[in-house]
C-alpha cells in the first residue's frame, strides 16, 4: 500500500517557543483512505457505461449485500450519509418525547433527534469506557422516554447487554450509533447486529469510506422495508407513494468507492493497528498521558488513537498540548469537545446539564485524538511522540508563553 509522505525536519526548539514547525505540511487526524485506484476507476467506467448513476443501482445493491455479510445481519440499507440514516432510523422506530443519548459523542447523534422535535436527554458516561453508563441511564428514564441511542465510541462496544436488558424491561426502543465501529466486535460478535438496528458512517474521514455515506443494518425485515421506503420519498414502484420519506439514497459513485474500500479493508486495519502499536511505544512512560486501550480479544478498526491528558501530572492541559502540536503542524483534535450539552441549541435548553455530566465534562477537557491512517508513517509517529515528551518536559516555559500570548490576544481584542 502506498502512503503519502510527510516531511519532518529535525526538531530544535518547539515552534511555540520560537522554533520552526517540525512538519512542513499539516499532519491530519484522518485523511481519506483510497485503496486501489485502478479498481476504483474500473468501477467508475462500468457505472458510466451503464448510464445508471443513482436510484438503487447495481453497485449500491452489491455494497449493501457485502456490508450485511461482513457484519452478519440480514439487511443493510445504504444511505447518502449517516446523519440521514440516524434520522430515518429514529423516525422508522416511531420515537417521540425523550430519547436518552450520551452527550460525549458527535453532535449529529443529538441533532437526529432534535430535528424531529424529540428531546435528547443527555446521560453521563463510564470513565473507563467513555460509553453510556447504564446505572446513570436508568435514573434518567421518565414517562416521556421512548428510546435509547447507544454509541460505540472509538469502536469500543457500548454496554449492549445492560442497555438491552433495561430497554426490554422498561419497554424502550434501543438502537446504536455505530459510526466509529465498522469492523469491530463485541464478545466475538460483529457490531451491527445489536439492538433493533445500528447505523454506520462511511464518511470520507472514516477508515472505510464511500466518499459520503452511511447505512442502517438490522435483522428486522419489515423495518428494513420501511427504511427503504423512507430513503426514497416513500415510493413503492412507479407513481406509488405509500409512506412519508425523503431523499436519503446512496449514489452509484459513492457505492463504488465503498466497494473499493471493502476490497482493501484488511490493509487499512493493518496500517491502523501498526500505527496504534507505534504510538504505544512512542508514548510509553510519559507521565500524565494515558493512551486509550483496545481489547486484544476483540476485533477493532484501530481508527482512533486517543489519549487522556492529566494536566496535574503532565504539566500542561489538553488544550495547551494541542496548541503545541498545532504549532508543529500536527493537527490533533479535541474529541468530543465541548460535549453536545454545551453546543446550541442544547446549552440554551439545558444550561445546567453539566451538573449531571461530570465524567463527560472531564473527558471533554482531557481527551485528544492523534493523527493516524494510511497517510501517517511510523517515523511521523516517532516524531509526534518526541514532540509530546518535549512539551511535557518544557511545560512551565510553554505555559508561560501561551498565557502571555492569550493576554496579548485579549488586549488586542479590547483595543479593537
Amino acid at each position: 500500500m502506498t502512503t503519502a509522505k510527510t516531511s519532518a525536519r529535525k526538531p530544535f526548539a518547539l515552534a511555540v517557543l520560537g522554533g520552526t514547525p517540525t512538519f512542513a505540511q499539516p499532519v491530519h487526524v484522518g485523511r481519506p483512505n483510497v485503496g486501489d485506484r485502478a479498481n476504483l476507476y474500473r468501477r467508475f467506467d462500468e457505472m458510466l457505461d451503464r448510464n445508471w448513476l443513482t436510484n438503487d443501482g447495481p453497485f449500491v445493491k452489491e455494497f449493501e449485500r457485502r456490508i450485511a455479510e461482513y457484519v452478519g445481519t440480514k439487511h443493510c440499507v445504504a444511505m447518502c450519509n449517516a446523519t440521514i440514516a440516524l434520522e430515518i432510523a429514529v423516525r422508522g422506530l416511531e420515537l417521540a418525547g425523550e430519547v436518552i443519548v450520551p452527550s460525549y459523542t458527535f453532535v449529529a447523534t443529538a441533532h437526529a433527534l432534535q430535528r424531529q422535535e424529540i428531546t435528547p436527554v443527555f446521560c453521563d458516561v463510564d470513565p473507563r469506557t467513555h460509553n453510556l453508563d447504564p446505572r446513570r441511564l436508568e435514573r434518567m428514564i421518565t414517562p416521556r422516554t421512548t428510546g435509547i441511542i447507544g454509541v460505540h465510541l472509538w469502536g469500543r462496544a457500548a454496554p449492549v447487554e445492560e442497555l438491552d436488558e433495561i430497554a426490554w424491561r422498561r419497554g424502550l426502543a434501543l438502537l446504536f450509533d455505530a459510526a466509529h465501529a465498522f469492523g469491530c466486535s463485541h464478545r466475538g460478535r460483529m457490531i451491527g447486529s445489536f439492538g433493533t438496528c445500528e447505523v454506520f458512517s462511511f464518511h470520507a474521514t472514516k477508515f472505510l469510506n464511500s466518499f459520503e455515506g452511511g447505512a442502517i443494518v438490522t435483522n428486522d425485515g419489515p423495518l428494513a422495508k420501511k427504511f427503504r421506503l423512507m430513503r426514497n420519498f416513500g415510493f413503492a414502484g412507479y407513481d406509488n407513494v405509500i409512506h412519508v420519506g425523503t431523499n436519503g439514497k446512496m449514489c452509484e459513485a459513492a457505492a463504488a468507492m465503498g466497494l473499493n474500500s471493502l476490497d482493501s479493508i484488511d490493509d487499512f486495519v493493518a496500517v491502523n493497528r501498526a500505527n496504534y502499536d507505534a504510538y504505544a511505544r512512542a508514548l510509553d512512560g510519559i507521565y500524565g498521558l494515558t493512551l486509550v486501550p483496545y481489547d486484544p480479544a476483540e476485533r477493532n478498526n484501530y481508527q482512533y488513537v486517543v489519549v487522556e491528558v492529566d494536566a496535574d501530572r503532565f504539566g500542561l492541559t489538553r488544550d495547551e498540548l494541542v496548541a503545541v502540536l498545532h504549532g508543529e503542524n500536527v493537527l490533533a483534535r479535541r474529541y468530543f469537545f465541548p460535549g453536545c450539552h454545551r453546543m446550541e441549541p442544547y446549552r440554551s435548553y439545558f444550561p445546567h446539564a453539566g451538573l449531571l455530566l461530570p465524567e463527560t465534562e472531564r473527558l471533554a477537557a482531557q481527551v485528544c485524538s492523534l493523527p493516524t491512517g494510511t497517510s501517517v508513517t511510523e517515523r511521523d509517529i516517532h516524531v509526534i511522540g518526541d514532540l509530546i515528551r518535549r512539551a511535557g518536559a518544557s511545560a512551565a516555559e510553554v505555559r508561560r508563553v501561551l498565557v502571555d500570548r492569550e493576554k496579548y490576544r485579549d488586549a488586542s481584542s479590547a483595543e479593537s
